[in-house]
């Protein structure tokens, strides 16, 4: 673990973009395609603390993107070469665009100054999207990895990250997964390989030192 300094100079404002990723209505809401891993983010306060990041994000002037996982109705351009993208077409619950399902979830606030990144294909959001274009842009060195699922995407995004230069820094009580015990498992043996592993606390404790302004 690093010390508080070194976490609160990795999670700079101006160098620092908080992901979300896929706390969308249809996967973590009320209404969800997978009820299991929406009552895992939920019951183990996941959600809550990915709430109270954004909110200490958009105080502390740290840019947030939104990354959302959506399908066509007609199914253009969707994956299909693995047994996950097929299982998740036949649910009741699809990830239609423009739809409830594909909205942030509550209790997150979207802001205006808020990116969102939607996703037509592929487990994570950095791969064939804008997502690293847009990183670049807004001058991130470090990306704050937070949602579902720490069996698929949380990884993945994770790995993608490290891969394409970011510093991933993952607080590992606002990332849910299924069976709940596989969430700390994964953390321990995998996560903490290769990104720093930090608690919400502590990143709303970096962020509450005095503020630097983002440059455009």
């Amino acid at each position: 673990m690093p010390s508080y300094e070194q976490l609160a100079e990795q999670l700079d404002p101006a160098t620092t973009v908080l992901l979300t990723v896929e706390c969308q209505q249809g996967v973590v809401g009320k209404d969800s395609a997978l009820p299991e891993l929406a009552a895992a983010a939920r019951s183990s306060g996941a959600l809550f603390r990915i709430a109270r990041l954004v909110a200490g994000a958009h105080e502390a002037g740290v840019q947030v993107l939104h990354a959302v996982a959506e399908r066509r109705p007609d199914g253009r351009g969707a994956s299909n070469n693995a047994r996950l993208f097929r299982a998740a077409a036949r649910l009741p619950v699809q990830q239609l665009s423009g739809t409830t399902a594909v909205r942030v979830a509550e209790p997150i606030e979207v802001a205006d100054e808020d990116l969102v990144v939607r996703r037509l294909h592929g487990l994570s959001p950095l791969s064939g999207t804008d997502v690293d274009a847009l990183l670049r842009n807004l001058g991130c060195r470090t990306l704050l990895v937070t949602g579902v699922s720490a069996n698929v995407a949380i990884p993945n995004t994770v790995f993608d990250a490290v891969n394409l230069g970011y510093t991933a820094v993952v607080p590992a009580d606002a990332i849910a997964g299924v069976p709940a015990d596989y969430t700390p498992a994964m953390i321990r043996n995998t996560l903490a390989l290769v990104a720093t592993i930090t608690t919400t606390d502590e990143v709303l404790a970096c962020w509450k030192r005095p503020r630097r302004v983002r440059q455009g």
